[in-house]
């Protein structure tokens, strides 16, 4: 592997890095026309044979991208497809997927970026949702597609997609669609607060406002690569890290997935000057033992979001990480928040000078009602500094801020539930991200906790309907109760469920069936057993005592297991098992 040119020292500026960002960002909305694959184009004609994307298994040229992808924009064509067509996409990480969506997206067909991790119902919800005519996937995961009320035509990538006998070259007029960047591109799945996977509309204007914003915040350039290993399913692994060097001219190194031990060697083996982060991957490192090639890299900045303030000093001084770049994002939101000072434990401030761009509220919110806190007037309360509330945007229309949109789902009603009218002055309307943030005195925002039914686990949002659905299809199962509770040392909510069952319940073939129902992130890491559940007096399950008693044998008189992965079954949680957990000494 040859080296690449170094990058010379930058100097640390935060307000350089946001006007940066405004500047690149600013020509979207006078070039209606110009799409992420007209700036790829662009680099292929004048930089063709720069790495674009780079892998074990596969690598591409700036060069071999555009003319891959050209050879899937007629494919599309050939099949009929446009504006108002669907594709599902079910690949795991190679450059071959960007390539793919590139090229279909280019003739005003939405492609779906489908979880690789999903299988039965899930997965049949999220393909029957967007109702594709096509599904582009793989021989290892083609087995997954059943169960669909819509009948699409499925493609084994590599065995009967043919592509190779498609020409590479650029498009003629003819081929040419009248594609712009108020067209939807992907549908990429988000579970939202509540209830099974959601697909938001995600537009040409917002995969470049994401590229180029963050290609200017982490000012990558020409002699960057970036390693990524998130998948590329979701908005970050997928569009945000790939377009924030691919629009600057840069490298994205694709990583298989992630793998604590394999980490820093290719890091150092592709020589990379960046990588993309969650909080559970630099827990997983931190936690991990020294590896050789921890500090004989050449990062010069790593980002992300989910890092905690507990990890964050000694994470950066372990790995000698010059500077991290936290942010806050949901895929379909309007509220984007950047520490771009590196304030260890922040999400996130907005300088005043760009507060206009940026409309972020807090509102009180009631936790036991659910609900935003109103005053007498009906309208919402701003919170204090250090009091915590739900986030929200301000939604307006600014053609030069694609990222202050809320585009929505593909179903309106789920669209308009995340809306809330009347919240500041009578006929204002504010996006709800669901979450729930604290501000402090010098205007840093920082992470508390999710609203509602789902809570994070492996870097993913687990909804505790779908996992009690699953749950409930298994026989002698009766009733569910599905929510989150905290481990120390480990980021997120471990799914527990309290479960009402007949006598005999086989826990061996129970967990079976949770694979075959559930990807693994959403399996409940502890079960309490219970005769009957108890209920609020709307017929709701009751929770809060059961997060708070979380796993503890002794704070509850009903059995408690543990799924064990490394024995793979799940056990009694007695006194010792419960301190071993709560020491770190488990593997969860």
């Amino acid at each position: 592997m040859s080296s690449i040119i170094s990058n010379p020292v930058q100097t640390f500026s935060p307000s350089k890095d946001w006007l940066r960002a405004l500047e690149l960002t600013s020509a979207i909305g006078k070039n209606p026309n110009r799409i992420l694959s007209s700036v790829i184009e662009e680099f292929a004609l004048t930089a063709g044979e720069r790495p674009a994307l780079l892998s074990d298994q596969e690598s591409m040229t700036y060069s071999a991208l555009s003319s891959r992808a050209n050879q899937y924009t007629r494919w599309a064509l050939e099949q009929g497809l446009g504006k108002g067509g669907t594709v599902c996409l079910l690949m795991p990480n190679r450059p071959e997927y960007m390539a793919i969506w590139l090229g279909i997206s280019r003739t005003g067909c939405v492609v779906a970026l489908l979880n690789t991790s999903l299988a039965g119902r899930s997965l049949a919800h999220c393909v029957n949702l967007v109702n594709p005519k096509h599904v582009i996937t793989t021989q290892e995961l083609a087995g997954r597609l059943i169960g669909f009320q819509s009948r699409p035509k499925i493609w084994i990538h590599s065995a009967d997609l043919e592509i190779e006998r498609y020409s590479g070259e650029a498009l003629n007029s003819g081929e040419l669609r009248a594609v712009t960047i108020e067209d939807r591109a992907l549908l990429v799945y988000t579970s939202g607060t509540t209830g099974l996977p959601k697909a938001a509309n995600i537009s040409h204007a917002r995969i470049l406002q994401w590229s180029l914003w963050f290609a200017g915040l982490m000012n990558t350039g020409r002699g960057d690569r970036l390693y990524s290993c998130l998948p590329m399913y979701h908005s970050v692994g997928g569009v945000q890290a790939t377009g924030a060097l691919l629009a600057a001219g840069g490298s994205v190194v694709i990583g298989d997935g992630f793998s604590a031990s394999q980490f820093w060697s290719d890091i150092v083996r592709w020589d990379c000057t960046l990588f993309q982060y969650i909080g559970e991957l630099c827990r997983y490192l931190l936690n991990g033992a020294t590896h050789p090639s921890e500090s004989k890299h050449r990062i010069r900045m790593c980002c992300g979001n989910g890092l905690r303030a507990d990890i964050w000093n000694s994470f950066q001084d372990r790995f000698h990480i010059p500077r991290i770049l936290e942010f806050y994002a949901a895929t379909e939101g309007n509220v984007s928040l950047f520490n771009v000072e590196g304030k260890p434990g922040a999400i996130g401030r907005v300088p005043s000078y760009l507060a206009h761009r940026f409309p972020a509220a807090l509102a009180r919110f009631d936790i036991e009602q659910n609900e935003l806190v109103r005053n007498e007037q009906g309208l919402c309360v701003r919170c204090a500094p250090d009091e915590t509330g739900e986030a929200l945007g301000k939604m307006f229309e600014d053609p030069s801020n694609a990222g202050a949109r809320f585009d929505g789902y593909t179903n309106k009603e789920d669209s308009e539930k995340k809306i809330a009218r009347n919240v500041f002055e009578p006929g204002d309307a504010w996006f709800r991200t669901g979450d729930l943030l604290r501000k402090d005195e010098s205007g840093y925002y920082y992470f508390v906790d999710r609203i509602g039914d789902t809570f994070r686990w492996k870097g993913e949002n687990v909804s505790t309907e779908e996992v009690a659905e699953a749950i409930c299809d298994y026989p002698g199962i009766l009733q569910a109760n599905v929510y989150g509770v905290t481990v120390p040392g480990a980021e997120g909510r471990a799914g527990m469920a309290m479960l009402v069952a007949k006598a005999g319940l086989d826990l061996a073939a129970f967990r079976i069936h949770l694979s075959n129902r559930l990807p693994y992130y959403a399996h409940p890491l502890f079960l309490r057993l219970r005769g009957e559940m108890e209920i609020t007096g709307t017929f709701k399950y009751k929770k809060t005592d059961l997060m708070r008693e979380g796993f503890d044998p002794a704070a509850a008189n009903d059995v408690i297991y543990f799924n064990d992965r490394q024995l793979g079954a799940f056990i009694q949680v007695d006194a010792e098992l419960y301190s071993r957990i709560q020491s770190g000494q488990v593997r969860l």
